[in-house]
Order: structure tokens, then C-alpha cells, then sequence
């Protein structure tokens, strides 16, 4: 079993995303670093590209800052090594960069995954890479042990949803609303929906997009969701730091507090005597 389902084996995992150097390289590591004490279970890094079109504006700001403080593929993998974490960490990135990543023959998927699996990345997140055109990233993941987690949308299904879960693996990335990213105040309805449709699937089922606090997140869990993904509450606090001026430490701080909010309502969820469709 990998270490990315290992952190779904003992209750619901708490995945929180941020976007690797943003605002700065120093400040982001220890940002990241304050995720894992807060609760963390897996971390999703963001690795910058200048067209992210599966994000809202909060990330995309993130995503801007990052890339104007000089985050390039070969410094998110320094990135990497540089963290001091023990939980899994999985990239979230674009194809484009996958694609174009090495030089020569030594260019593509197959140098991308070996390069960011020697860097200690366990898993991956394309949001525009589709099924149908995902062998290759699919064959690297597997010669290099690594995951490859899908999103599925309120509207995937049919032959489509096949195929996506028939190359998933570590977790799938439920997207529990359409449109890009961003917090929201409240969850949508067609979270129940959409884990019921792919309730038949043996993977882990991860919900994100919109969850903002520990009520949302203990409310998806109750609906089934065996994880939740957080992404645009937590950027918002190192986007507040950064307007105030705050010292890092002071954001770090925030973020554990966030993150600690976050899995705690999971684990509520967990632990709660609302109908869950596997329990029923």
C-alpha cells in the first residue's frame, strides 16, 4: 500500500493545497511546513503555470506571486526537498509543464515523474490532462511508484467516468461544485450526488472545491467523502498576510490554526451518527 492510501486507511484525510513559493521561497516552506502540524495527512503543492484554468482568482493570485518570486519546475522540485514533512506530498500542475519538462530524449512525462519522485513527490493532480490522453503520464507513475488522482465533476459520467476511474489511483479528487476554485460560505448539493455515483469505485474519495471551515468539512465527510481537499481558505489567509505586511511566523501560525479547524471537522464527520451511504 502506498503511503497517499495509507493516509486514508485510519479515517477521513485532510488534504489542504498550497501553491509552492508563494509569496516568497523562505516564507512558503514554512507555510507549508505549519500545514502538517496542523493535521495534514497528504499536501498538495501547487507548481505554478501562467495559465491555470481550473482555478479561481484567490489561487491565481496565489499562482502569480509565486511565479513573479521565480518558481519554475526546477526550483519546486528544490521545493520539495527542501520541506522538512512526513507526510505524502502530491503535485498539482498543468500539462504543459509535464509535456515540455527535460531536454532531448530526456523530455516529457517519463523525466518530469522521475525527476519529482527523486525530489519526494508521491502523486499527481492534472486538472487539464484528459483520461484519454493520460497513458503516458500513466506509464511513468507506474514505473516510478507514484499516483495519479483524477478530478471528477458534478457532470462526469458514462463512458467518460469509466475511464477516468479506470486510471485513477491514490485518491480521486471529487469536485463537489462546477466552476474553478475558490471558498465558499456554503457547500453545494450535488456533493451527495456526485459521491454516489462513483460509490462503487474501491479508491478514496476526496471532495474539494468550495470547503471552507471545519463545519463544511465535517459535512462532506458525513455525505461519504473519505477525504477533503482545501485550497482557496488557506491561500487566502498567506494572500491576507501578505496585503497587512504580516510577519511569516505570524501566517504560519494562522495556517495551523486553519488547517487544525479543518481536520478536526473531518474527523467530527467521522465520528458522527449522521446516515453515511457506505453505512446504511
Amino acid at each position: 500500500m502506498s503511503r497517499i492510501a495509507e493516509a486514508f486507511a485510519d479515517g477521513p484525510a485532510f488534504v489542504p493545497y498550497l501553491a509552492a513559493g508563494d509569496p516568497n521561497y523562505e516564507a512558503s516552506l514554512s507555510y507549508v511546513e505549519a500545514l502538517e502540524r496542523g493535521g495534514a495527512d497528504i499536501i498538495e503543492l501547487g507548481l505554478p503555470f501562467s495559465e491555470p484554468i481550473a482555478e479561481g482568482p484567490t489561487i491565481q493570485s496565489a499562482i502569480v506571486r509565486a511565479l513573479e518570486a521565480g518558481m519554475t519546475p526546477t526550483r519546486f522540485f528544490e521545493f520539495v526537498e527542501d520541506l522538512d514533512v512526513d507526510v505524502p506530498l502530491v503535485c498539482m500542475t498543468y500539462y504543459n509543464l509535464i509535456y515540455q519538462f527535460g531536454e532531448g530524449e530526456e523530455r516529457g512525462p517519463a523525466a518530469f515523474v522521475r525527476r519529482a519522485a527523486e525530489a519526494g513527490i508521491e502523486g499527481f493532480v492534472v486538472p487539464d490532462l484528459p483520461a484519454e490522453e493520460a497513458e503516458p503520464l500513466r506509464e511513468a507513475c507506474d514505473e516510478y511508484d507514484c499516483e495519479l488522482v483524477f478530478i471528477v465533476a458534478p457532470t462526469t459520467k458514462g463512458e467518460r467516468l469509466e475511464r477516468i476511474m479506470s486510471q485513477v489511483s491514490g485518491y480521486v479528487y471529487v469536485q463537489a461544485r462546477l466552476g474553478t476554485t475558490g471558498a465558499r460560505t456554503s457547500l453545494s448539493d450535488q456533493t451527495d450526488t456526485s459521491l454516489e455515483r462513483i460509490a462503487d469505485w474501491d479508491v478514496p474519495k476526496a471532495v474539494g472545491f468550495g470547503i471552507s471551515s471545519g463545519d463544511h468539512a465535517q459535512r462532506v465527510v458525513e455525505a461519504g467523502a473519505d477525504g477533503v481537499i482545501v485550497g482557496s481558505a488557506l491561500v487566502d489567509i498567506v494572500e491576507q498576510g501578505v496585503e497587512r505586511g504580516d510577519p511569516p511566523v505570524t501566517v504560519a501560525s494562522r495556517l495551523e490554526a486553519k488547517a487544525r479547524e479543518l481536520k478536526e471537522g473531518a474527523l467530527r464527520g467521522a465520528a458522527s451518527d449522521q446516515p453515511h451511504p457506505e453505512r446504511t
